[in-house]
């Protein structure tokens, strides 16, 4: 037979078995005998059921596992006993040789010639690198052995465990050992199978584990180790478990980084009665015998992390992240060119795509999750393979910058829509080479674009002031909104509608502008309600929740809010990143949402546990003064109001009356009684701290800052 006459599933079992030379002739004998057992044989080798490989007459063994079997039994007793130890090594795992010296207590040279003569025999398989090795089983092999074995395994995985503690009991193994990438990725599996919770929680509450492990690998797996052992972890102490659980989850962007954030230091900022805390502040006094110097924060009682993950996917500012339909995912882009996507449980980056020759403004699952989309700077839609990051579409109709593609919501067949600096948006089918609909009417810049939730309707806003909103059937306009001309004072400065979004019956539809969201009856185009968000600063993006009345929107001084939108009251309101929030999406089932940022940094957070509204959410400029057991701390709020907070019992002293511009920097004089600042316009100012009598000192054109 030719090899095009051969049929899938001769490709098939040749994957399965990953071309092992038993496995192929002797399914190759079978079918001589029996030739339309192709799919037969394919089911029995994905189902390890060896013994359901028969032989034929022209094979020495009467089964595949016999034929496994033969090659060990005719081993030596001593040879046996090594080779059974590779029943516990997880499947495409290579061993480093130092792990099999430590676990047999022998030299390294004489675990070589040991293991050479299984690589001989056809029963290892050896990786060279330099003067290393390392040595890995076939599928089929750690198969048969793991079934031959699996009364022992657990007495095979605490033997290697009790190796590592003999050979590693004053010290974690290192970066500059051989074997110190197996320990720190399979240790705490090993501890598991075996049956050593105690261990195991003892290994994954170490705060020096989680620094030497996080250093090497990033917190990602370590997270996915506290979820995978969790129920172990939760009969040994569940509120340690959870304390680093968080910990890794709030901190993860800080861990990995180039210099390695201070691990001790890091634990000291956290609540005094957690376990973190205490093993950092027992490190700290050690060090500080050695000269080592730490700061203790002292006011953090009322302190709760707010986020429950958070990462760095991206080497510079995050322009969009969106959720696969089903949650598990996230995606996300920016300005490195790049699009990631990760684990919305753990973080775990999945896979990273060099996308477009400039900065990628927005990305885009479809609703089946089969699919990502991306569109940059560069004038380029893209099309990809959402589990294999493949690209599978490449567009270039657009003329300008691509500002914003959208999958349907998978009650039609799926489209994508883009619009673009060209003031144009387009329909997409990704099993067309060429643009479906072009939609026509806006004269400026496109910012945005949304498809309402049953996606009859797309809706758009432009630089050009108009929110519009398109048949998609028919891709006409079906009805335009002239933000501009009945809803914006006449100020002279330039509008800007950077977002839309619909209320999850699609009864309304949502545009940002500037500070001021405005919310419309998609029916009779009426203005439902106007809610002003903040004063100074701009609202970068919008996201409806698909379960509750909830809007949240991304702002320009780092604050993320959270409104309802039936009686327009601000429900949440928090500085959530250290520079612009580009973007903010609730996860499908509404009860978290994701937010990214100019800071390179992605957060998750869950709504049930976000602040509530508050008044003093205060600036990054401030001053302190220490006098005795004293602190005394002025700071300016969003408000812009100027606040006297006594840094211990975090009471306001004093608040001066809101500015009318912005803050830009603060001074305090030695006795607290005089406060200095500037605002944006150039004048400086001083108030008396208790009776709020402000002077002008002087006054100029250019804005402010403490030097």
């Amino acid at each position: 037979m030719k090899e095009h006459d051969l049929p899938s599933e001769a490709r098939a079992i040749i994957k399965e078995s990953k071309g092992s030379p038993l496995v192929v002739s002797l399914i190759g004998a079978l079918l001589r005998e029996f030739p339309s057992r192709w799919d037969f044989y394919l089911k029995q080798l994905q189902r390890k059921q060896f013994k359901r490989i028969r032989k034929s007459s022209s094979y020495d063994y009467e089964a595949l596992d016999e034929a496994m079997s033969m090659s060990v039994d005719r081993l030596k007793e001593d040879l046996k006993d090594y080779y059974k130890d590779f029943s516990i090594i997880e499947k495409d795992v290579k061993v480093p040789t130092q792990v099999l010296c430590i676990l047999w207590d022998m030299e390294s040279e004489i675990v070589e010639d040991t293991l050479q003569e299984f690589v001989n025999k056809s029963l290892l398989y050896c990786d060279r690198n330099g003067k290393s090795f390392s040595y890995y089983l076939h599928d089929l092999q750690l198969d048969y052995l793991t079934e031959r074995n699996r009364d022992q395994l657990p007495e095979l995985h605490s033997k290697l465990v009790g190796q590592y503690y003999k050979h590693y009991a004053d010290a974690l193994p290192t970066p500059d050992k051989e074997d110190c990438a197996y320990w720190y990725r399979y240790l705490a599996y090993h501890m598991a199978q075996a049956n050593m919770h105690q261990e195991l929680a003892s290994l994954l509450f170490s705060l020096n584990w989680l620094d030497a492990k996080t250093k090497l690998y990033g917190p990602a797996h370590l997270l996915h180790e506290f979820m995978n052992y969790r129920k172990i972890l939760d009969k040994q102490d569940s509120k340690i478990r959870e304390q680093f659980q968080k910990f890794l989850s709030a901190n993860g962007h800080l861990f990995g980084l180039n210099p390695p954030i201070n691990i001790v230091q890091l634990g000291l900022c956290q609540p005094e009665d957690s376990d973190i805390y205490r093993q950092a502040l027992q490190q700290a006094k050690e060090e500080l015998k050695n000269g080592g110097f730490y700061v203790n924060w002292l006011n953090k009682r009322n302190m709760e992390i707010l986020p429950i993950l958070t990462v760095r996917p991206h080497t510079e500012a995050v322009y969009h992240a969106c959720f696969s339909s089903d949650g598990q995912r996230i995606a996300s882009c920016g300005v490195d060119k790049t699009f990631q996507v990760f684990k919305s449980e753990t973080g775990e980056i999945l896979f990273q795509v060099d996308a477009h020759e400039d900065d990628v403004l927005c990305c885009a699952f479809s609703a089946d999750n089969k699919l990502i989309a991306t569109c940059s700077a560069d004038k380029k839609v893209k099309i990809w393979n959402s589990q294999t990051g493949k690209l599978i579409r490449e567009y270039e109709e657009h003329l300008e910058a691509v500002t914003c593609c959208q999958f349907s919501n998978g009650t039609s067949p799926s489209l994508l829509a883009t619009c673009s600096h060209d003031g144009l948006l387009k329909l997409w089918n990704s099993d067309l080479k060429c643009c479906k609909n072009t939609l026509f009417g806006h004269s400026d810049y496109v910012n945005h674009c949304r498809y309402s939730p049953d996606d009859k309707y797309l809706a758009s806003c432009s630089m050009d002031g108009t929110l519009k909103i398109w048949d998609v059937s028919s891709a006409n306009e079906h009805q335009s909104i002239d933000v501009k001309t009945d809803y914006q004072t006449n100020d002279g400065s330039q509008i800007l509608l950077k977002c839309c979004c619909w209320s999850n019956d699609g009864s309304k539809v949502m545009v940002t502008a500037r500070h001021y969201l405005y919310i419309f009856d998609v029916e009779t185009s009426d203005l439902f309600s106007e809610l002003e968000v903040c004063h100074e600063n701009i609202i970068l993006y919008c996201d409806f929740c698909k379960t509750g009345p909830y809007v949240a929107m991304a702002l320009s001084h780092y604050v993320v809010q959270i409104w309802d939108i039936n009686s327009s009251t601000k429900i949440a309101d928090f500085n959530a990143h250290f520079s612009w929030v580009y973007c903010v999406a609730f996860s499908p089932q509404g009860s978290s949402f994701l937010t990214c940022s100019e800071d390179q940094i992605v957060k998750l957070w869950e709504m049930n546990k976000v602040c509530k509204p508050s008044g003093t959410i205060l600036q990054q400029e401030y001053d302190v003064a220490f006098s005795g057991d004293e602190v005394i701390v002025l700071v300016p709020d969003k408000e812009q109001r100027l606040l006297l907070i006594n840094g211990k019992s975090e009471d306001v002293v004093f608040e001066s009356s809101a500015q009318d511009v912005s803050v830009t920097c603060c001074c305090l004089s030695s006795d607290q009684r005089l406060a200095a600042f500037g605002v944006e316009d150039g004048a400086l100012k001083v108030c008396l701290s208790y009776n709020d009598i402000m002077e002008l000192i002087s006054a100029g054109t250019r804005r402010m800052h403490v030097v």
